[in-house]
């Protein structure tokens, strides 16, 4: 194969990401999630390098560290997001409860039916196959439920930043509970798994979190008082570097960055007694808007080459059997099914358009390609995930346009039939009639 022209390379990037960001706009005013656009952008660049030769590109090592990289970006973006406010305390707990709630039956039901369908499938594969299907994308629901009230724009906020941060740990507690596989050459007279159960994790977990905080203390201790404009790239590359140590000793390293981003989002909680003489809050103040703004743009930039080069790598074809059909058109209905249920018991009668709003998205392909090789199932078939993050955001953007358009026609009815208003007038006294003496 002749050597790729880096100038071309260069300008397809540049295209792409300035098509991504008109994506975006276009979004805003369609409700048409910039996720499918990206996919079909790279369906279409897949059709080209087909015509052109190079259609068997190996993309996964790319893909694969975009997903790393993409993991961190959501959770810190997510964590940033998190204001532990007194007055939100209420809110927090409801989303919280429809997070986990929700989490922990969609995929109880979706790995039933996977079971069922998909021949090879254990129950413990089946969970950490439904895991991925069963979160919410905070990367599709946060820019879509900008138009909606505070209230309900709050609740999916937050519901969804909790929907990514449980489901990845629920992901790697169930990957923790996997068989190890032996190397070439070597036996195991027993079966090793790479954790021993539920207190096995909570103790590594508590462990995690004990380093986070730590750690978490002196970066923003150590960070307030470099003088040098160059650290923003610096603090984000210390948090890779923790991350990357932390999975090496088995650690649950994205509690770390986790941890972080809600402790330098909520530094006046966070140091309070003998730690606030410590803290120079202007200073550490002015890192967090800065990292803020660093982690959307990058997360901006992963996520638009994630999706293209995702377009790229799926198979159409799968999307046309009946038995990808039926799977995804179950687990679609049971997801709705469940949330309907949640949300009438924890909101109330007012649940639309929140009852349409629950996308999958980018956590559940990264998730997806991050499934250990020892737990993969040939005969699960990739377009089940295409059809579902498909299927749910379209069912998300009918949603949020018949609400556009509900809303509209509220206001326009309003402002059609004004308040109607009279000039003031003093009241007057009428003077009682005098009676005329006998």
């Amino acid at each position: 194969m002749e050597q790729v022209d880096p100038y071309l390379l260069i300008i397809q990037a540049s295209v792409i990401i300035i098509l991504s960001f008109f994506f975006g706009e276009v979004s805003k005013r369609t409700n048409v999630p910039s996720v499918l656009m990206l996919i079909v952008l790279g369906i279409i660049i897949k059709i080209g390098l087909d015509a052109i030769g190079y259609g068997n590109l190996n993309f996964f090592p790319i893909l694969e560290i975009l997903g790393i990289i993409g993991l961190i970006m959501i959770v810190l973006e997510a964590a940033l997001e998190l204001k532990l406010e007194r007055d939100k305390f209420l809110a927090i707990g409801k989303a919280l409860t429809v997070a986990l709630l929700g989490l922990i039956a969609s995929t109880w039901v979706a790995a039933i039916i996977l079971e069922y369908f998909i021949d090879g499938m254990s129950t413990q594969s089946a969970w950490l196959y439904a895991t991925p299907l069963s979160i919410l994308s905070s990367a599709i629901i946060i820019p879509s439920v900008t138009g909606l009230k505070g209230h309900k724009k709050e609740f999916h906020i937050y519901e969804s930043t909790f929907s990514d941060i449980l489901g990845i740990m629920l992901f790697y507690f169930l990957t923790s509970q996997l068989p190890i596989t032996p190397a070439a050459g070597e036996t195991l007279d027993v079966v090793e798994h790479t954790g021993t159960g539920g207190l096995a994790y909570l103790g590594n977990v508590l462990i995690t979190i004990v380093v986070s905080l730590f750690a978490s203390y002196a970066i923003v201790l150590v960070f307030q008082n470099i003088k040098s404009h160059v650290k923003l790239f610096l603090l984000i590359a210390v948090l890779l570097l923790l991350y990357a140590i932390g999975k090496k000793l088995h650690l649950s390293s994205l509690i770390i960055v986790l941890i972080f981003g809600l402790l330098i989002a909520n530094m006046r909680l966070f140091f309070q007694g003998p730690l606030r003489k410590w803290l120079n809050y202007k200073k550490a103040l002015h890192i967090y808007e800065g990292l803020h703004v660093v982690t959307i743009e990058t997360a901006f930039v992963v996520r638009t080459f994630f999706f293209v080069i995702f377009g790229v790598t799926i198979s159409l074809a799968s999307l046309l059997s009946v038995d990808v059909a039926i799977v995804s058109l179950l687990i679609i209905l049971s997801i709705y099914l469940i949330r309907f249920i949640i949300l009438r018991i924890f909101v109330g009668t007012d649940i639309l358009p929140q009852l349409f709003v629950a996308p999958r998205g980018l956590i559940t392909v990264l998730l997806f390609y991050a499934i250990p090789t020892e737990a993969n199932i040939p005969n699960f078939e990739p377009g089940i995930l295409l059809f579902i993050i498909i299927g749910t955001s379209l069912i998300m953007t009918l949603a949020m346009v018949a609400d556009k358009k509900r809303t509209t026609s509220a206001i326009r009815k309003v402002a059609s039939s004004p308040v109607g208003y009279e000039r003031w007038k003093a009241p007057t006294l009428l003077e009682a009639p005098v009676e005329k003496e006998a």
